[in-house]
């Protein structure tokens, strides 16, 4: 169907467009997670399979184990990452209020002279 007979105006493709884009990094860290998942199931059944003596359950517990290590590290990364990105993004408004005060000041420093500067000419031109 061409632009002018579809029933879909042009906003609405920008706006799935912009939906579409919002999910992409839901679905990259869905896909991150399961690949490091992936991963850590490799190398503990990797492990497990080299040990001797080991029987179905003890695997089964140390392949259990060392998931949920991973798990438990990958938890503790990530806080500690929305950690110094939360302290990070405190300190850029610190920065940012302090800018604009500073700004505004400024600003209102020149209007106020140039206010003065107005009154002196039309004080001066009478």
């Amino acid at each position: 169907m061409t632009m002018w007979g579809s029933r879909f105006h042009r906003g609405y493709t920008v706006a799935a467009r912009e939906e579409a884009a919002r999910g992409l990094p839901d679905i990259e860290g869905f896909l991150y997670r399961e690949a490091h998942m992936g991963a850590t199931h490799r190398r503990v059944a990797d492990f497990t399979a080299r040990v001797e003596g080991l029987t179905p359950e003890q695997k089964r517990d140390i392949e259990q184990w060392y998931v949920d290590e991973q798990k438990h590290v990958a938890r503790m990364v990530t806080d500690h990452i929305a950690e110094r990105v939360d302290a990070m993004e405190a300190q850029h408004h610190v920065r940012i209020r302090q800018w604009l005060r500073g700004t505004l000041t400024g600003m209102t420093l020149i209007s106020l002279a140039m206010i003065a500067c107005v009154v002196v000419i039309l004080g001066s031109s009478r």
